[in-house]
Order: structure tokens, then sequence, then C-alpha cells
């Protein structure tokens, strides 16, 4: 290692004083003069980083290695690795990259039949840490921390720096252990109109109507308020119908996404806990004693599944899509409801994705002032009245590399080379500024972002606050994520189409899920697989001291909001509110 280092810092040397040190010199020079900037690394460092690649990938050369194929869903993040990045990777390293883009659900299925056959279709996956407990229970997958101490210590870059990443704990398995490296994350937080909430007479309209200011919602029925007075009191702006509420409700796989990616614990359904509720998380799955075996989703088995809870989180779905969204909203998927509110008549969405902002802030768009500058910002989301300090208080996607245990080890070095560059300090604050997917912290930090936080609607301060992580992805309780994900579109639609009662469909839910992890005890898993609790009178485990919670006697407490600009300042303060 200390002659690796010495060797980089020779050839930085050489750069400096303007010798040609190295073959790819010229590749990598042009990439760092131009594509690479800005960047958290002076050039010189950059070229020195470029050095290390360029030997790792001389030896896997020597091996045969010419060429590598990896995957990852649709982003913009992922279309700028897969267009830009690839080429700079084979350029510089002379290592081609055939980076596919394909759908998130197309993603998981691939992932899942590599784990059932036992040989990875790819050499290297982008997939979301949703999956660590499926990785962790299998042991299909790679763990990182192995690889990286071990047969891939000699093509794992010195200048990595994992603690810089601001993701690792939420792709490190019950183990300890590391198992996937963060490409790129990306919040669902709550968005709004803040031009329209600055108003003066919406402001005093909204303040005589519900005794409150017009603001931030703090919770659900603040929401539910402002979604009211938008739809039904304001009704136009500028001669068009304006929504106080947006969503989507088509029976596609994307409606699990709404569900899984945190609904249930932004009401309050889960246990206290970060990132993830112990021993009941967001799912409503319950784990052992030895907080790794889940014992069950059904409140009959201690799990909050089909809790009041979550029937309530359900319920309020339904019925503010239906009474506050364009009519639209409830035959859209995911992609089609996305762009909805940048064409202007949304004033406010409580589940809207940090991963939509690059998009948000285009010229000409009717959400963007004549000076670029958004008129909308986003904000943490409300909580359900469920809601304990201490919970996880919204959904992060975390896509993250993961590797296959048994694939051709040469491959799996190669795209691990590739994975390390397209997160490099070199490469990582260029992407950040494209994708505005946040990886590492020195990013977030940079001046870059600073001096533009103007343009982001808020994003930036959220990524510097405190309050960025409470936002976390789907964890380890979660035996096994693609068989288990696949229930929740199916009997959320029938909720949708009033074919069952929000009650119905939960307890629905919950009973398949025990059904799956009942099949996934009895097949044997490699760590912690399920062991049901025996069916019980769910009595005896509703409380109101942990999850399953008992109901409510007052579902819609009083609302509250809070000034945007008070909550930037508490942010700046380094605090959550």
């Amino acid at each position: 290692m200390k002659l690796r280092l010495n060797a980089v810092a020779l050839a930085a040397a050489a750069l400096a004083l303007g010798q040609s040190a190295w073959a790819g010199e010229a590749e990598a020079k042009k990439w760092v003069d131009n594509e690479f900037q800005p960047s958290t690394l002076s050039k010189d460092k950059q070229m020195a980083e470029m050095k290390w690649f360029i030997d790792a990938a001389k030896k896997l050369q020597a091996k045969g290695v010419k060429e590598i194929s990896v995957v990852s869903e649709t982003i913009t993040t992922h279309e700028y690795e897969s267009k830009t990045l690839a080429k700079a990777f084979e350029e510089i390293t002379g290592i081609k990259v055939k980076h596919d883009i394909i759908q998130e659900g197309d993603v998981v299925e691939k992932l899942q039949t590599s784990m059932q056959s036992g040989k990875s279709i790819y050499d290297g996956w982008i997939s979301d840490s949703d999956l660590i407990g499926t990785h962790y229970r299998y042991g299909k997958i790679l763990p990182l921390s192995d690889y990286m101490a071990g047969a891939g210590k000699e093509y794992t870059n010195p200048g990595l720096d994992l603690k810089d990443f601001i993701g690792t704990s939420f792709t490190t398995a019950p183990d300890k252990k590391l198992y996937q490296l963060p490409d790129q994350q990306f919040a669902n937080l709550y968005w709004f109109r803040a031009d329209l909430f600055a108003r003066k007479d919406l402001q005093d309209k909204f303040k005589a109507k519900y005794g409150y200011d017009l603001g931030v919602p703090l919770n659900w029925s603040a929401y539910e308020d402002i979604a009211e007075f938008f739809t039904n009191d304001v009704k136009q702006i500028d001669g068009k119908p304006i929504y106080g509420h947006m969503d989507y409700g088509k029976k596609d796989p994307s409606l699990g996404w709404r569900f899984t990616d945190a609904w249930l614990s932004m009401a309050g359904s889960a246990d206290v806990g970060i990132p993830n509720g112990l021993p009941v998380d967001e799912w409503g799955i319950r784990v052992g004693a030895d907080k790794c075996t889940p014992v069950g989703a059904s409140v009959s088995r201690g799990g909050a599944t089909n809790s009041p809870a979550a029937v309530y989180a359900l319920t309020k779905y339904v019925d503010w899509m239906k009474k506050y969204a364009p009519k639209e909203a409830t035959g859209m998927t995911f992609g089609e409801a996305g762009p909805v509110p940048a064409q202007g008549q949304i004033a406010q969405q409580i589940f809207w994705y940090t991963a939509f902002t690059a998009d948000m802030t285009k010229q000409g768009l009717p959400v963007v002032n004549a000076d670029g500058s958004p008129k909308w910002r986003m904000a943490p989301g409300p909580n359900g009245p469920y809601w304990k300090q201490g919970m996880q208080n919204g959904y992060q996607d975390v896509g993250s590399w993961t590797f296959f245990k048994d694939h051709d080890p040469n491959k799996t070095a190669a795209a691990w080379l590739y994975a390390q560059f397209i997160t490099s300090k070199t490469t990582s604050l260029k992407k950040s500024i494209v994708g505005l997917t946040f990886i590492r912290d020195s990013d977030i930090h940079h001046d870059y972002f600073t001096q533009n936080a103007n343009k982001y609607g808020g994003l930036i301060e959220f990524y510097r606050s405190p309050a960025r992580v409470a936002w976390t992805p789907t964890g380890n309780n979660v035996p096994d994520y693609p068989k288990l994900a696949q229930l929740w579109w199916k009997n959320v639609a029938v909720a949708v189409t009033g074919e069952k009662t929000p009650q119905q469909a939960m307890d629905n839910l919950a009973e398949e899920m025990d059904q799956v992890m009942g099949r996934l005890e009895r097949a044997g898993m490699a760590h912690c697989a399920p062991k049901l609790n025996p069916k019980g009178d769910p009595n005896k485990y509703l409380s109101d001291k942990g999850a399953p919670w008992k109901k409510l006697a007052n579902e819609k407490p009083k609302g509250e909001t809070i000034d945007y600009n008070k909550l930037l300042t508490a942010w700046k303060e380094g605090k959550v509110r």
C-alpha cells in the first residue's frame, strides 16, 4: 500500500513539473481538465487518482479483461454514468463498459433471477439498498468489507474514503459488514408552491378559516387542511384549476413503492429507531429478540402491517387522492405522475422524490421564475398522528453497487474499479451537479452548492442538515425484498378501486406477507431466516408503548405549520426543525 501511494505521489509530482510520467496521461488530462470539473480534489490529485485506476486496470487487462457489463435503473444520474462516465472509464483505463439502463422493477427481477440461478447476469449491479436484508440472509452477495480487505484489496482505491459516503449505514447488515457501495441517493420530501403560500390574500383567507398560519405542514392534519383549502376554496390560479394534492394510483408495480417507501412510517406505524424501527419496522415486520429474525407482519403475530396506524395511512392516501388531486391521478403510474407538479397546477405534494429536482428547475416551466430560480420549495414531510420523536421520518433511495460472490473474480474486480471510478472524488461532484443525488459529504459542502443553493429549492439545506439521517431506505427486517414487495401493489390497488376497505386490504397484505415468510422459514436461509410467532389475540400486541400501536381516539389533532424561513434557519443551526 505504501509503495503504491508513493508511486501516486511521484506521478503527481512529475505532472506538476510538466513531465509525461505514464501512459494514459493525455486521456486522463482531457477528462480532468473538462468534464470532471468542478471537483473537491485539485487537478493534481485528480490526475494521481486516475493514475491509480490506470495501473489497476492494467493488471486486469493482463488477465484478459477487456469489457464488463453493469446495470442500473433509469434516472438522470445513471444516464449520465452510462453515456458519459462509462466512456471516460474506457478512454482512461482501456476497459470497455456496457452500462445498461432499465426500469427499476426489471433490475429487481433480473437480480432475483440471478440469485435463484446462482449465475449473475451482470458483472456489477446498481440496485437499491432496500435489498440489504435479502442480501445478508441469502449469502449470495459479496460482502464488500471482506472483499476490500481480501481478494479486492489491490483493486480498492486508496482514496475511496468510505467515511465521506453519507449512506453506508443503510448498506450495512446486522453482521456489521458493508454489502453495497452507495452510488446515488434521493429522499422523498414535502414539495410546495412557495410563491402561492407567500400571497397575503391566501394567507389571510387560510388563517380566517383554520385559525393558524398557512405554512409548511408539520402534521397530516395541516396537510389535509391545506389540500382542502387550495382545491375547494382557492379553486383557480391564473384562470386554471389548482389542486391541493398530487399522487398516483394505477394498479402497477410502482404503486408498491408508494407504500414500501416508508408511507406507513410517515403515519407513525413503526417503532422508534433510526435507520428503521426496532423491533417493528416501517413495513410492519417484527423481528425477535436477536433483532434479526422476522417473526410476523400481522398484528396477530406482533407485526403492524394491518395495525390501526397502517390502516389510517392507507385510508388517508385513498381519501386525499380522490378529494384533492386531479381526477387523472388514480389512473397514473409513478412515472406518469412525476412531471405533473411542474405543469403549475399543484399547490403541494406530500410524497415527492428529490430525484425530480433537476427536471423541475428547467427554464420555461410554469414553476420556474424568469431568472431560473424555482417558485417551489421542498421541506421535511409532515408526520401522521401516530408518529413519535425518534422514528424514521420518511424514505431515502440509496442505489448501491452490488456484486455476486461466485462470479468471475476478474470481471468482478473490473466492475468494482468502475464502481469506484464513478463514485470517486474525481468524478462525484460533477455527477452530483448533473443528477442532484448526493453520496459524499464533501460534495454537499462544496462551494459550488453554497453559491448555487437558491436554484434547488431547499435540497442543499436539507442534505446539509441533521434532518437527512431520519430519511432512510428499507432496512434489515425485510427478509426477501423481491418476494414481499410485489404483494403491496396488488393489495393497495383494491383499496384504491373500492373493491376492499383499507382494513380488508391491509389484513390481506399482512396475511400474504406471513405466508411468504412462512415459506422462507421452511426453505431456510444462510442467516436469520424467519421464524413466525404463533397467531394470537391482536389485543395482546396492540399497545401505547410500542408498535403495533393502539388506535387513537382522535386521528386528526389540530393542524400545525411552520414558516419556511424559520425551518431553513433551524437547518443552518444544526437542528432538525
